[in-house]
């Protein structure tokens, strides 16, 4: 388990941009070893350099490259076992990488945890952990707070907010067991954004909720790109990627397209990334063919 504070103690407990990456290499491209700082500016919330993974010596990621661009929401799309939450667990050093580097705003994850905001997988946490949904959001708090420091009124005030954001003040006593799927979800979430980050990422955060609560992140993710912030967002649902999301990552083991969801979410793309198995790929070109109509 990380002893990062923002992880603990509810976290799982396991250890280019705008261009298609698909096909040919381009010869008058330089390798990804070979990218240089101005490839990764600083500016950049998270800059993914030449990163390949490997979970018992099979790789599951290989030789990403990435720069996401601030102030926006992007997707990270792709079919099951591509590598989307394995990305999100390596950049932040949960998982180890066979190669490459990640940093967050020019710097390594160590240096800017302060911020980073981070939502696992709910079916990764132990949710019968005896704790109330106030006290998991106030935890998002503990590197502001100090360990071993009381946990003062200011602080759990600043995590009812928390809570406010994602309508869950109501259950703020709750214990988080006898929370529906959709409200455990929502409590996470309040729980990064009481760390108040720059840059979120979230696993799948869409997973198995109820309506009442997908609006609600969709409210919480709209909100933060209002304020300047960041969202990275492992999500499955290919047709609401254009409603919700400003850019896409096409991963399957390795990138694919990334850029603008207007430019990169093409019927092209996701069949690359699809292998031109998924039978919904017809309605999402229509969809986005309609969209280009209007």
């Amino acid at each position: 388990m990380s002893d990062d504070p923002a992880f603990a103690p509810l976290t799982p407990i396991e250890p280019s941009n705008g261009h298609d990456s698909s096909g040919a290499a381009d010869s008058s491209a330089p390798p990804p070893s070979a990218l240089g700082p101005e490839e990764h500016p600083a500016s950049c919330p998270l800059s993914i350099h030449d990163m390949t993974v490997a979970y018992h010596r099979k790789p599951v990621l290989w030789g990403v490259d990435y720069n996401a661009p601030p102030g926006k929401l992007i997707a990270i799309v792709g079919p099951n076992g591509a590598g989307k939450s394995t990305l999100i667990k390596a950049v932040l050093n949960l998982v180890p990488k066979i190669s490459g580097e990640a940093t967050f705003f020019g710097e390594p994850y160590r240096k800017q945890r302060g911020r980073v905001g981070y939502v696992p997988q709910r079916s990764s946490v132990d949710w019968d952990f005896p704790v109330n949904a106030l006290d998991v959001v106030t935890m998002g708090l503990y590197r502001k707070i100090g360990w071993f420091r009381p946990v003062t009124k200011k602080w759990r005030q600043q995590a009812m907010k928390a809570l406010v954001r994602v309508g869950m003040q109501d259950f703020a006593r709750r214990q988080i067991s006898q929370l529906s799927g959709g409200q455990q979800q929502r409590v996470f979430l309040a729980r990064a954004l009481a760390q108040d980050a720059d840059f979120y990422l979230m696993d799948e955060p869409f997973a198995g909720v109820d309506a009442a609560t997908e609006r609600a992140i969709v409210d919480v993710l709209r909100d933060l790109r209002s304020s300047g912030r960041t969202a990275m967002v492992v999500h499955h649902d290919l047709q609401t990627v254009p409603e919700y999301f400003d850019e896409v990552l096409l991963l399957n083991l390795r990138l694919i397209a990334s850029g603008p969801v207007s430019e990169v979410f093409t019927p092209e793309n996701l069949r690359a990334t699809y292998g031109g198995k998924l039978a919904l790929l017809d309605q999402v070109g229509h969809r986005m063919t309609l969209s280009g109509e209007k």
